[in-house]
């Protein structure tokens, strides 16, 4: 037995997203994104790079499945993309877009692999970017007539659902700075995005109940913070706390209102909007990749934390070893910020994200030999058992990522996958540390 034994029915995962595999963004009706529009537009994504392509898991779906049940894998987290359903956000579904998920799902699920799907991972049909965007309310309405789509074709074989997956990436970094898509830099458009993404989750998740879901829930990218309290607490509530309220207690914290007062009155939020937000959510989606570290900066009008709200800056403590992200690791951070989730929300939790990126290829023999990845997987996977024995109701770790990807603004420059993708052939090769983890997986824990 392990040293590390995790609890039974504990689910070990991976995962992807829409646009960083598929390709096919032509297909079989497929309309438009964002991210399309925006890693096609100069100067936005590294070398000029776009997901046209990526993976073609749209083409490979078969082989990707089996390569799943080949390392033992027993969820999948994958993100449906809003226009292969409806090209244009809205009207009736593409039959061929709903094809592709169902047949994906039967796929998973013959291979005894639990299908998790995520309703958005970033890729807007850019229809409505261009009505306005997640700024605008009906956004959020659509996002919940879209969720009623799906739910009809899937929810009679997934029991496992997540509606959005990091808003704060979509809202302060599509909005608010501009380095992901739609590419837009105002503070005031982040917050408001914030909200109607919230939203349309609470539209979401009713929707999808209604078509007969079993569990429903959201991803975010809490921050584990860590400096002076000054700077940690504002971070936390443009960061973290922005979601949590609004989600498990029907409110914004109200030091949250004080920080943004200068960019917006909170106007947008309407009568009833909150009791749509605030959901009952059967577990809670945790990606975590690092810690932050934080200091007051009064005055400053950009930050990592949320870009263009608050005046914090961002450092990271020069002895800790870094990513190829330039991230540093520190596993601590994930138990630190699984037991504060547990403490302060008491919901149950799954690690829905969690890796890092290293540029080690293969050998001269073929072999991709990363071990830095392993290190990190381990002391990571461990953090996880240590919040367990700390009482916290961890359900399941989902490594990010399958497979290398199109990583967004850094387009192919960045792997954070267990199994190595040659863009040019498009062949796959299972690194080390896919091995690991399957080893990890079978054995239902690991050795320190």
């Amino acid at each position: 037995m392990p040293q590390l034994q995790f609890p039974d029915g504990f689910l070990w995962g991976t995962a992807t997203a829409s646009y960083q595999v598929e390709g096919a963004t032509d297909e079989d009706g497929r309309g438009p994104s964002i991210w399309d529009t925006f890693s096609a537009t100069p100067g936005k994504v590294w070398r000029g790079q776009t997901g046209r392509v990526a993976c073609d898991h749209y083409h490979r779906l078969d082989e990707d499945v089996e390569l799943m049940k080949s390392l033992g894998v027993q969820t999948y987290r994958f993100s449906i993309a809003w226009p292969r359903i409806q090209p244009d956000g809205s009207g009736p579904a593409n039959p061929a877009g709903l094809d592709f998920y169902d047949r994906l799902v039967d796929r998973l699920t013959a291979a005894g692999i639990k299908p998790m799907p995520t309703l958005y991972h970033w890729d807007l049909p850019q229809t409505l970017e261009d009505a306005g965007g997640w700024p605008e309310r009906e956004t959020a309405e659509r996002f919940g007539e879209y969720a009623a789509i799906v739910g009809a074709r899937l929810a009679d074989r997934v029991d496992t659902w997540w509606t959005l997956n990091e808003p704060w990436c979509a809202a302060y970094l599509g909005y608010g700075n501009g380095h992901h898509a739609p590419g837009r830099t105002d503070p005031t458009a982040a917050l408001t995005a914030a909200h109607h993404l919230l939203l349309g989750h609470g539209l979401a998740v009713q929707a999808l109940r209604s078509a007969g879901a079993g569990q429903v829930s959201i991803v975010l990218n809490p921050t584990q913070f860590r400096g002076d309290e000054a700077a940690v607490r504002k971070g936390d509530a443009v960061a973290n706390r922005i979601f949590f309220e609004p989600l498990f207690k029907g409110a914004y914290p109200e030091d949250l209102l004080g920080l943004t007062a200068r960019h917006t009155d909170w106007s947008f939020v309407q009568d009833g909007d909150l009791e749509q937000i605030n959901q009952p959510l059967d577990l809670l989606g945790v990606n975590y990749y690092n810690p932050t570290w934080v200091r007051d900066a009064p005055g400053a009008e950009e930050s990592p934390v949320a870009p263009g709200v608050t005046d914090v800056e961002v450092w990271t403590p020069e002895e800790l070893p870094v990513t190829d992200m330039g991230w540093p690791v520190e596993a601590t951070g994930l138990t630190d910020l699984l037991v504060r989730l547990h403490k302060d929300y008491n919901v149950p939790l799954m690690v829905t994200e969690n890796g890092a990126a290293y540029p080690t290829g293969p050998d001269a023999e073929g072999n991709v030999e990363d071990t830095e990845r392993i290190d990190y997987l381990r002391s990571h996977i461990a953090a996880v058992h240590d919040a367990i024995e700390a009482g916290v109701d961890v359900r399941g770790y989902t490594a990010w990522s399958l497979m290398d990807n199109f990583e967004w603004a850094f387009g192919y420059d960045k792997r954070f996958g267990l199994v190595h993708v040659d863009y040019t052939t498009q062949k796959r090769t299972p690194k080390a540390s896919a091995r690991f983890y399957a080893d990890v997986i079978a054995a239902g824990g690991l050795d320190r």
